[in-house]
């Protein structure tokens, strides 16, 4: 190469970088589609990141001797109107049938309209026995936890989170107090610590009482729909006695052999996967996204190099006519498409950080979450490649013109 085309090349990004700065409102409109692409990807994994570790911190409790028992259809049957239901009859006969098992704790839920005095709130009630406590991490800063003796009893008491405390405008002390759910009076008897929110959901608005009673006041002759978690004893199969309630479960809801199950029956660690299987296809989701912006920024690019070229013509003729070949004009063009490229994705990059960085520390459940240095690494070089493949077009157009033609240009 020669020495001209050594000085084009050191050149080529000093001449970009002063060609964004003469043109800085146009630059930025061009590489719109690859902000928007850069800062979205970089947001959606940040928001993953959190969900992930709130999901873990979930279920950090949970070790491998636990299993979950729950309804569950294909969305395309759920469509369809298709109904399933894990029941109080599947409970009893886990319990009655199924050796090896530690403890077992269902969970239901019921109507949630509760009053207090001249207040109205509709909130989440769950109906569960002690064990939830453990299982959801739900214990309380203030008073007890509900009691087996006041799920064998039915007792009429509740245990509140703080957002209900605040939508129901209870003063003082709310253990002690009345409050009713549907036609029901119950007694507050603690106060669940602070959780926070999960992906938007404030897991301080629910009321947790004892599952007997909120059998009893279900106030519907439909058979309830309740998940059910197991403890197995020391030294029990954990493979085995999974197959064992599947079978059962199979025998309880008559299914014909050929017919799927309507449960799933999971570890802790099968739960994380089926979570970790929806978080990556809204990744795909998310890469579907980036990849479109991408090539709306590319072609954007493009254009706007075509439009370059054609204003410097004078110039290539001009660094033809002293020397430099078709491949250091088709290198400098290369090089101003990649910068302007880059310039994009940097800024889709800040963008991207300070939306994932507002999520993360503005919901609570998130706290802890990060933005892996590999995705900004990837968000940026991809950046930085569509600017290449689609700066070729205008390169190439570049690098092909007479200099003699391109002199005479005016």
């Amino acid at each position: 190469m020669t020495r001209l085309g050594l000085d084009v090349i050191g050149e080529s990004p000093r001449a970009a970088l002063d060609a964004i700065r003469a043109h800085k409102l146009r630059s930025v409109l061009t590489t719109f589609g690859i902000v928007i692409g850069v800062a979205a990807v970089v947001a959606v994994v940040a928001l993953l990141q959190g969900f992930s570790q709130a999901i873990n911190n979930q279920f950090r409790g949970l070790g491998s001797d636990t299993l979950i028992v729950q309804s569950y259809l294909p969305l395309k049957e759920l469509l369809a109107g298709k109904v399933a239901k894990v029941t109080p009859a599947d409970l009893l006969a886990i319990e009655q049938q199924i050796p090896g098992l530690a403890g077992v704790s269902p969970i239901v839920g019921i109507s949630g309209i509760v009053h207090y005095r001249d207040q109205t709130t509709r909130t989440q009630v769950l109906g569960s026995t002690p064990s939830l406590a453990e299982w959801f991490n739900a214990w309380p800063d203030r008073g007890r936890f509900i009691t087996r003796e006041d799920d064998l009893r039915h007792h009429h008491v509740a245990v509140i989170g703080r957002t209900v405390i605040e939508h129901l405008h209870l003063h003082g002390d709310a253990v002690g107090q009345y409050l009713q759910i549907g036609d029901a009076w119950f007694r507050i008897v603690g106060v669940l610590h602070k959780q926070g929110s999960l992906l938007g959901q404030d897991q301080d608005d629910q009321i947790i009482i004892p599952y007997g009673t909120a059998l009893s006041l279900s106030g519907t002759p439909a058979v309830p729909d309740i998940a059910i978690e197991l403890k197995l004893a020391p030294g029990a199969n954990l493979e085995a006695i999974q197959g064992r309630i599947e079978t059962l479960l199979r025998r309880q809801h008559r299914l014909p052999p050929a017919a799927a199950d309507d449960f799933r029956v999971q570890t802790a660690a099968q739960l994380l996967a089926s979570v970790n299987s929806i978080l990556d296809t809204i990744t795909l989701v998310a890469g579907a996204i980036v990849g479109i912006s991408l090539l709306v920024g590319g072609i954007g690019i493009m254009n706007i190099m075509l439009v370059s070229v054609t204003e410097r013509t004078r110039e290539i003729g001009i660094l033809k006519s002293l020397g430099a070949t078709r491949a250091d004009i088709l290198l400098q063009f290369l090089i101003e498409a990649a910068m302007l490229a880059l310039l994009g994705g940097l800024l889709g990059l800040a963008l991207g950080y300070g939306i994932g960085q507002i999520v993360l520390h503005t919901v609570s459940g998130f706290a802890g979450a990060h933005i892996p240095l590999w995705v900004a690494l990837l968000a940026v070089g991809f950046s930085g490649a569509t600017g290449i493949v689609f700066g070729i077009a205008p390169a190439a157009r570049a690098a092909s013109l007479d200099p003699i033609q391109a002199l005479s240009y005016d």
